[in-house]
């Protein structure tokens, strides 16, 4: 099965869901090459320097697994809940690079004020929640009771 096939073959979420968890998982997809090419070096600031690993390391295999994510955003439509939980985790373990571009003032991305990586912060938590809603993963539609 193609992967568009996969993709338009889900008929267990809304069409709102699937369109979002298709442009979620593009998102990833190109983030991802994004870090392994022409955005390495952005990516780098993001990099906390209390991280015991080398920054290009960090960076080179954020991007395969935010590819990974994708393809499975695209691909993978029956796994799609466990994907979104796993998604939502990645985007919390990340986090604290975004907390400390902001801490340490590093500009990248067009984040070269501090104002502008606050509002930065903000926008992890609009990720996490995208990344459950897309999937189904959360919250979870259960049938009404009846009373």
């Amino acid at each position: 099965m193609s992967m568009t096939a996969s993709v338009v073959a889900d008929s267990g979420t809304s069409w709102p869901r699937t369109l979002a968890r298709v442009l979620l998982g593009s998102f990833m997809m190109f983030a991802g090459v994004g870090h392994m090419t022409f955005l390495r070096r952005d990516f780098q600031a993001q990099v906390p320097t209390w991280l015991p690993l080398d920054k290009d390391f960090v960076v080179l295999a954020s991007g395969v697994v935010e590819v990974g994510f994708g393809a499975a955003l695209l691909a993978l439509p029956r796994q799609r809940r466990t994907v979104g939980w796993v998604l939502a985790a990645f985007f919390v373990a990340i986090f604290p690079g975004n907390v400390s571009q902001y801490l340490t003032h590093q500009s990248a991305f067009g984040l070269d004020t501090d104002e502008k990586r606050l509002t930065r912060l903000f926008f992890q938590p609009v990720l996490i929640a995208l990344a459950l809603w897309s999937t189904g993963a959360w919250p979870k539609s259960r049938p009404r009771s009846r009373r």
